[in-house]
């Protein structure tokens, strides 16, 4: 049996087991299944051709829009059981414990609380303006809060980020807290990050796009969906499919407005562009932090933490060519300076040379040897 056919009958069991248990209101289960024909369904797309093809490309897209609606209705569910009373073990106490989804309960992981959130932030070398933007999303978010718990209007602001700078200027690493943040404040209801690029969302056939991207949408669902260099999806061509996976996104950020953050992250200049060029973009997200290069001495003591969680020392020479070495690097820095990424680099290359040098050293050597980065391993 071919591959093909293995993938349509196993669509076509998924499917309908995911129907049946839409039958019998068993949400989480269909969703489950729904999943699975999804998977499938994609899979068969990208293995089939002209009107097969076309038929997947569709049975995808319903599999999608069945997954929508059952993301709502648990939503609804979920909302409507958090606000019954709980009386002790009656039916409203067990209804908010039927409310939740199994999958919610395997993929469950301890709540940070905002203060842990900062500060991991805070730990952070460099940053100051990053920092201080995060703070003031963070006081606006539980002023938001205070006032929805007293009644107050809530003016509804859009908790969509744009993070714009070089490579290597913690991007990511402050995205992951950001996710944490939105989860101890109750803004999300998983706070995961799922980090996606052109790539991951762009496919290379008709349909398939919105396809891929609504498979990602769905997977980052309670959590924020982090897009690098979200700009590329943006390219000039006539046969790029880049714009199906835009829109797909707004429409996605649209229809889950209280489930999806979505951060795009991106050099300056590329990703103001990207963000000017669509209404939509310029609308949904009002809010950008700008991250600045490491100057020298936040690289020496990025490096430093290195050595720390490596075991590695250094003697008070060593420490004096590095400093002046990151001083040059960041005065030198050009379009592809990679900040943190530079001297991740930088530092296991130094490693290797030291290794090649106790190598020749024999076995028996101590600890303070073993640890020791010598003039001679930086390579400069």
């Amino acid at each position: 049996m071919d591959n093909k056919l293995i993938l349509a009958q196993a669509f076509q069991t998924n499917y309908e087991t995911a129907v049946s248990y839409v039958k019998q209101n068993n949400l989480y289960e269909a969703k489950t299944y729904f999943q699975k024909a999804l998977e499938k369904a994609i899979k068969l797309t990208e293995i089939t051709f002209g009107v097969e093809r076309t038929n997947f490309i569709s049975k995808a897209k319903q599999v999608g829009e069945h997954l929508t609606l059952i993301n709502k209705k648990i939503k609804e569910a979920e909302d409507n059981a958090a606000k019954r009373p709980v009386a002790g073990n009656g039916a409203n106490a067990n209804a908010k414990k039927d409310a939740k989804a199994p999958e919610a309960e395997e993929e469950a992981r301890p709540k940070p609380t905002v203060e842990e959130a900062l500060a991991k932030l805070n730990d952070l070398t460099g940053l100051a303006e990053v920092k201080a933007e995060v703070n003031s999303l963070v006081a606006e978010l539980r002023v938001q809060m205070m006032r929805r718990e007293r009644g107050m209007n809530d003016a509804g602001t859009s908790h969509h980020l744009v993070f714009k700078g070089n490579p290597g200027t913690g991007k990511t690493t402050v995205a992951r807290i950001m996710a944490d943040i939105y989860y101890a404040l109750g803004v999300l209801e998983k706070g995961h990050l799922v980090e996606v690029q052109r790539n991951d969302l762009v496919a290379g056939y008709v349909g398939q796009t919105a396809i891929k991207t609504q498979e990602i949408i769905n997977k980052a669902m309670g959590g924020v969906l982090f897009v690098d260099e979200a700009y590329t999806l943006a390219k000039e061509g006539g046969n790029d499919f880049g714009q199906e996976a835009i829109d797909t996104l707004l429409k996605g950020m649209e229809d889950h407005r209280d489930d999806l953050i979505v951060i795009i992250a991106g050099y300056d200049e590329p990703i103001q562009k990207f963000i000017n060029s669509n209404a939509g973009l310029q609308s949904r997200f009002p809010t950008a932090i700008q991250f600045t290069d490491y100057n020298g001495d936040e690289m020496f003591k990025i490096f430093s933490g290195m050595c720390k969680k490596g075991q590695y020392t250094m003697s008070p020479e060593v420490q004096t060519l590095l400093k002046n070495h990151f001083d040059k690097l960041y005065a030198n820095r050009g379009e592809n300076f990679g900040n943190a990424r530079d001297v991740r680099n930088f530092f296991e290359k130094i490693k290797r040379r030291q290794s090649m040098r106790i190598s020749r050293l024999g076995a028996n050597i101590s600890d303070a040897t073993l640890a020791e980065i010598l003039p001679e391993d930086l390579g400069i």
